[in-house]
């Protein structure tokens, strides 16, 4: 049996259920918001210590500017509604991203930060602005100026998950086949998951089949055994 320490998630398909089902992109990203809260629930339940939720792209940007401002709007609500749960459980917030935002917002998700910092029962890192590819052009950067040797321990060191262990699993709803600019360094070796259902509809059972098929998958990580 795998261990499995880190799960990360794309959690696509929002936008498409909400319009299939509600007739508005807006209504799918509140049900997804619903999900989130269930998987956070199954992970405790998993003994999972780390969740990568990848919740707004640096691409995202490109959406409409109403959209935008509903899904900052969701996040804020969520978060001054449910940090107080959230740290009750033992559990950290991380951000990965940059945090270019409104003053409000920008405060809020530092305060979370600081309220949750030594809880240890399971770490969420919310990927918000987040751009895999600027990540590590910022790591490089960092190498240049501190004129130290190009190698995968001091990439590492630089990039804005260097205390986070690479996901195990990657799971990416909405039954779309790619990595979208999403931890492209730290996915090397972990086991891709392309969920058909979109993201408000993945359900607790769905996310259990994939923990019970990542455990029995023999991994060899290039050697033959």
């Amino acid at each position: 049996m795998n261990p499995l320490n880190h799960v990360a998630i794309i959690m696509d398909g929002n936008g498409r259920w909400g319009l299939k089902y509600k007739n508005s992109r807006n209504a799918g990203h509140k049900a997804g918001l619903k999900t989130v809260e269930k998987i956070i629930k199954e992970t405790l339940k998993n003994k999972i210590k780390f969740l990568t939720l990848y919740a707004f792209s640096t691409e995202n940007w490109k959406r409409p500017k109403k959209e935008v401002k509903y899904l900052f709007d969701l996040l804020e609500t969520f978060l001054v509604n449910r940090i107080e749960d959230l740290n009750n459980q033992n559990i950290k917030l991380k951000i990965i991203g940059i945090k270019n935002f409104s003053k409000k917002l920008n405060k809020l998700l530092i305060f979370c930060e600081k309220k949750t910092a030594k809880n240890n029962k399971l770490q969420i890192n919310l990927a918000l602005n987040y751009g895999s590819k600027t990540e590590l052009i910022n790591a490089f950067k960092l190498l240049s100026k501190n004129k130290e040797k190009i190698n995968i321990k001091n990439i590492t060191k630089y990039l804005q998950t260097k205390k986070i262990p690479d996901p195990d699993v990657l799971i990416r709803t909405g039954n779309t086949k790619r990595l979208s600019n999403f931890l492209l360094w730290q996915l090397a070796y972990s086991e891709i998951f392309f969920e058909k259902k979109l993201w408000p509809a993945f359900n607790e059972k769905d996310y259990n089949k994939i923990i019970k098929n990542f455990k029995n998958i023999k991994r060899n990580f290039g050697s033959i055994s």
